[in-house]
């Protein structure tokens, strides 16, 4: 990975709200178009979690869900809605932590984090949002209609806001990408003093998540796509690749 002295960050205006079944990547062209912008290589084109989850159909209407016993129990001990609970349960291979309000899990897509990701913000009516299925392979159909369209190699990531372990507020951070390099391993190479760093791994794709988040914004912005440029993450990886394996999480 190499970084230039400055980064340029940018929201594409125009974006429509998204709806179960629309082509995301047209939909981006067509902003770049509108914008006067074009892609260049190793730009990395960022898209919120939320329009990926409506675009492939993963509204669920909680009208239609009925909640089990074990989803009523833990509801009553997180002051949550059963239905959501339900969902929660639905979509998660373990549940951590329970208390008023936030129920932590270990996601179906193996990261741990609250209420499975499940979100009723920025959605109408009855409906909670799910995660995409596999936000890898949605990041990689992105990127590839991307680059056939126009040609420049970029990179696709699919972000969310997520809180962290013994830290405040939630973050943008990485759960689908294609394109990059996720993770950079400085192990080996030599620090001002000439020391070999034994230990250090950057999260590369969260530190990006977390810069094009900040024009995302959380509320009405209605800006999901954010383009990158300046940082060369150029490489093969996935988000899977930042989630520490199971046995090495000394905190479970």
């Amino acid at each position: 990975m190499s970084v230039r002295r400055a980064l340029e960050i940018f929201a594409l205006e125009g974006v429509p709200l998204v709806e179960p079944g629309d082509d995301l990547a047209g939909l981006i062209l067509a902003s770049l178009a509108d914008c006067g912008r074009h892609l260049q290589d190793h730009d990395i084109v960022v898209i919120a979690q939320k329009v990926v989850s409506k675009a492939e159909g993963r509204g669920i209407d909680l009208s239609g869900v009925t909640p089990s016993a074990r989803a009523i129990e833990i509801a009553e001990a997180a002051h949550k809605d059963p239905r959501i609970v339900e969902l929660i349960l639905a979509e998660s291979s373990e549940v951590l932590r329970v208390r008023p309000g936030v129920i932590i899990v270990e996601h179906r897509l193996g990261l741990v984090l609250a209420n499975a990701g499940i979100d009723r913000s920025n959605v109408e009516g009855e409906t909670a949002l799910l995660l995409p299925l596999d936000p890898d392979a949605s990041a990689q159909r992105i990127r590839e209609r991307l680059v056939a369209e126009i040609g420049a190699a970029v990179g696709v990531m699919i972000i969310d806001s997520i809180g962290r372990a013994w830290r405040n507020g939630t973050i943008g951070t990485t759960i689908g990408a294609s394109g990059i390099a996720t993770m950079r391993d400085l192990r080996g190479q030599p620090d001002l003093f000439g020391r070999k760093l034994e230990t250090t791994e950057v999260g590369a794709a969260d530190e990006v998540a977390a810069a094009a988040s900040l024009l995302m914004g959380q509320a009405a912005e209605a800006t999901p796509v954010v383009v990158v440029r300046g940082v060369d993450l150029a490489g093969i990886g996935t988000a899977r690749d930042l989630l520490r394996p199971k046995h090495m999480d000394m905190f479970r």
